[in-house]
């Protein structure tokens, strides 16, 4: 079976299931979630991806380049996003579609990055966000710009 047929299947049950359980998403709504990033969590990105890019590990090597010193990989950067549709707006179910990121800076052990979406369209028919998503560091540098497509499964009441 196809994942868009999955998705309409899921969609037509309406009895026992529950979409937007955070209530139906508007234009305009934004929402946030921060954390700092460690060197753990180059670790445990590394062990789920396999990248073990010397920019991640090295600091020699890091320090030669035009970043610096080490970065964490772009996928722990991105990961904050993850947490903030699924968990806050549009919330729990939440999955991407379809995700267009441009990294603008480097993101460093130690920073703390906030991840932040604003929901630009929803559809009537299906529960589907178009949404503006962006990450930056405390002091306001931009590390990542970009938006995304999301689609929120229908959850058990």
């Amino acid at each position: 079976m196809s994942w868009p047929r999955v998705l309409e299947e899921i969609a037509a049950v309406k009895t026992d299931f529950e979409v937007w359980p955070n209530g139906i998403p508007e234009a305009g709504q934004v929402a946030q979630r921060s954390r700092t990033v460690t060197t753990q969590d180059i670790v445990l990105f590394t062990e789920i991806s396999g990248d073990r890019n010397p920019l991640h590990y090295d600091e020699e090597v890091a320090r030669a380049t035009r970043f610096g010193g080490i970065v964490v990989q772009g996928g722990v950067t991105s990961a904050i996003l993850n947490a903030v549709v699924a968990e806050e707006l549009p919330g729990p179910g939440t999955v991407f579609l379809q995700v267009n990121w441009n990294f603008k800076a480097p993101v460093r052990p130690g920073d703390t990055i906030t991840g932040e979406v604003k929901v630009t369209k929803v559809r009537e028919d299906k529960p589907i966000t178009e949404l503006e998503t962006r990450v930056f560091l405390s002091d306001g540098t931009l590390v990542l710009d970009g938006n995304a497509v999301c689609y929120t499964m229908p959850l058990k009441k």
